[in-house]
């Protein structure tokens, strides 16, 4: 358990989230702000913010966010693209200076798609190809990073404190029907860039307050499925868990949330439903190893939606309000009080309760 002089920090790391149910943009600058009152959650090692809807006129492409660790890494990366992918917009990912932020990596983005003649060599369809090229970059490629790979969505995070590193990014200038934020306080893993939230891989996003103690059956686990944990927290492997359940194995939210938060046996032998019953005992006998242990709180980014979750025991804050289109969610009532003063249906999760909220179809 972390220390701050002889204060005590039992639940350090802050999130908050927005989305608007009619799609409608809104800056980063809300979100920020929400991060501002639990400024002592973070200690400025980690920080960062996750837009989605932020690139309508290169909707149609992955956008690759990377840090690179010097010119002639991102000239070799690039060319590794190249191989592979048609990249038809390269360019610096805007900054503003700012003295509370330091010592940053090459920070770049790539707008690209897979060449379909690779696709149709390799027989597979384009977003286990994106996944597996992350993957091939971050372990292989000494001193590059991707960090975000989603299409119409991106990820900007930096050893900082929340605040800054959304000056830093210039989100104020962005336009997203959804975000998410993330103060860190890291206690058992190094603070650096690569390994501040959100982590992400393709559309999935997730910021997280907590410690898995699973973290090694976890990451064993989900290796076997090619997914590879590069970037030195536990927070990584939740991401890679949540796109194997949903993506792959073609799971709904909700029931991926009844996996990694699964109900106790005895409450699931108390359910009234046979259908939701059996269902539940389905998820936990199949997929035992990707039950997560304990305390967090999470908040999952994805095309269209997002979801809000606690582990079983609710051992970390999380709270939830409406307002009119848009839902709120942060570890505290006064971030989303910042977001939206008139907030109402201020409400608390239960343990294992997910809150999935989704844009309204053909909204955006």
């Amino acid at each position: 358990m972390e220390k701050e002089g002889n204060i005590r920090i039992p639940s350090g790391c802050a999130v908050a989230a927005v989305i608007s149910k009619d799609g409608e943009r809104m800056t980063g600058e809300s979100v920020i702000g929400a991060m501002k009152p639990m400024h002592d959650r973070s200690n400025g090692l980690g920080g960062g913010f996750a837009g989605y809807g932020i690139y309508p006129d290169y909707k149609d492409f992955y956008a690759f966010h990377m840090f690179f660790d010097c010119r002639d890494t991102r000239k070799k990366c690039e060319a590794f693209l190249k191989e592979s992918f048609e990249v038809v917009k390269g360019e610096l990912i805007p900054t503003r200076k700012t003295p509370e932020i330091t010592d940053e990596p090459i920070i770049w983005r790539y707008f690209v798609t897979p060449l379909r003649s690779v696709l149709d060599d390799l027989q597979l369809d384009e977003k286990e190809f994106v996944a597996r090229t992350v993957m091939k970059i971050n372990v292989e490629m000494e001193g590059a990073y991707v960090f975000s790979s989603g299409k119409n969505m991106g990820t900007f995070k930096a050893v900082g404190f929340p605040e800054d590193v959304g000056v830093f990014y210039r989100l104020d200038e962005y336009e997203g029907y959804s975000w998410t934020a993330h103060g860190r306080y890291p206690t058992n893993t190094p603070g650096w860039w690569g390994g501040a939230h959100p982590f992400t891989l393709l559309d999935y996003s997730v910021v997280h307050n907590g410690e898995i103690s699973s973290y090694d059956a976890n990451r064993r686990y989900i290796e076997m499925f090619g997914y590879k944990c590069t970037l030195q927290t536990d927070t990584e492997v939740i991401t890679y868990i949540l796109d194997y359940l949903i993506r792959r194995q073609g799971l709904t939210p909700a029931e991926a949330a009844n996996v990694i938060a699964a109900p106790f046996w005895s409450t699931i032998d108390g359910k009234t439903d046979e259908y939701e019953r059996e269902k539940l005992r389905y998820l936990r006998t199949v997929f035992p190893s990707l039950l997560i242990t304990g305390p967090f709180s999470i908040v999952l980014g994805f095309d269209g939606g997002l979801m809000a979750l606690n582990d079983r025991l609710k051992l970390r804050s999380m709270v939830v309000g409406e307002k009119d289109d848009r839902v709120f969610i942060a570890s505290e009532e006064a971030a989303i009080r910042v977001m939206e003063p008139d907030a109402e249906k201020i409400w608390a999760p239960s343990g294992g309760e997910p809150v999935i909220v989704t844009v309204k179809e053909g909204a955006f």
